[in-house]
């Protein structure tokens, strides 16, 4: 616990607002601007002498309920909140649920990628966005139905995605997408996305049940992965990831090292894709993010 900062952070807190921003009377003249600390430890339901030893740097540890009661009656962001807890030594709050709305900087980022197959995923499978070459690497997913995006429900389902991996490779990628789904469900245990789809995948197949009961956990990393195409061959690619400020949100790129067989067939699957713009489906758009959702992309 950082007292000191602890302290300050409260008292710069407390000073900007004023009676009106939580719904208190203006009371008598005031000296100085911001709340008084009484009218914080009312809003808190703390005493008086409590509150102000937190802002001497004097007082014990403040419970998660009192750190959670003090984000809301000093209107604190989430990133505020989140900094509060940690200057009291605590673990902030989980934040509920990843959003399906493609995040706008990393849409720019993609708009941007025309020569390298690249897509933006949310952190537990569901694709939301596709350049060209994506489409043309892996098949237009966000042109098919909501629940046909997720690509580890792809992948344990036997639909075409799992073909694109080597037969050899199959076993690893099994594992990775469970310790990954874990994971995300794990840190957010009230989202219902992920927990509906590990209920799914453990009632609907037998490989998904068996790893999940290993209870590995991991987050994806990057990482080579090779892709068996049907037009151009075997593709060894390297997988790196830009992470949204959230990190509920992440644009993969995939690239092949200059000089190798890898990188000259995807200088094939260049020339086939063509230019297009960026895939996009109607629900994951967000304001201003509206466009036609073009068939560019050759499909294997």
């Amino acid at each position: 616990m950082n007292r000191s900062e602890l302290a300050d952070f409260l008292r710069r807190c407390r000073a900007r607002l004023t009676p009106a921003d939580v719904g208190l009377a203006p009371g008598a003249r005031r000296r100085t601007p911001g709340l008084r600390r009484e009218e914080v430890a009312q809003l808190t339901g703390m005493s008086t002498d409590y509150y102000t030893r937190l802002e001497q740097a004097r007082s014990p540890r403040p419970s998660r309920q009192m750190l959670t009661a003090l984000a809301r009656a000093l209107r604190l962001t989430d990133d505020e909140r989140d900094h509060l807890f940690h200057l009291a030594g605590e673990e902030p709050p989980r934040r509920r649920g990843g959003s399906r709305q493609v995040r706008p900087g990393l849409l720019c980022v993609l708009e941007r990628l025309y020569d390298t197959p690249a897509q933006v995923l949310n952190d537990w499978g569901e694709v939301l966005a596709q350049n060209a070459m994506a489409v043309a690497l892996v098949g237009d997913v966000c042109a098919r139905p909501p629940a046909e995006r997720n690509i580890i429900r792809e992948f344990f389902t036997a639909r075409p995605g799992r073909s694109l991996t080597p037969l050899e490779d199959r076993a690893g990628h099994a594992r990775v997408h469970v310790a990954n789904l874990r994971a995300v469900l794990a840190a957010r245990p009230d989202d219902p996305g992920p927990a509906e789809l590990a209920a799914e995948l453990r009632a609907g197949s037998e490989e998904f049940a068996a790893l999940w009961e290993e209870h590995e956990v991991a987050v994806r990393r990057p990482s080579v992965k090779r892709f068996l195409h049907p037009v151009v061959g075997t593709l060894d690619l390297e997988c790196e990831a830009l992470l949204s400020t959230a990190h509920d949100q992440r644009l993969v790129v995939y690239t092949a090292r200059p000089g190798t067989d890898s990188a000259r067939r995807l200088a094939r699957l260049r020339a086939a894709a063509g230019p297009s713009g960026p895939q996009v489906p109607v629900e994951s758009q967000g304001p201003g993010q509206a466009r036609p959702v073009p068939a560019g992309g050759a499909r294997g």
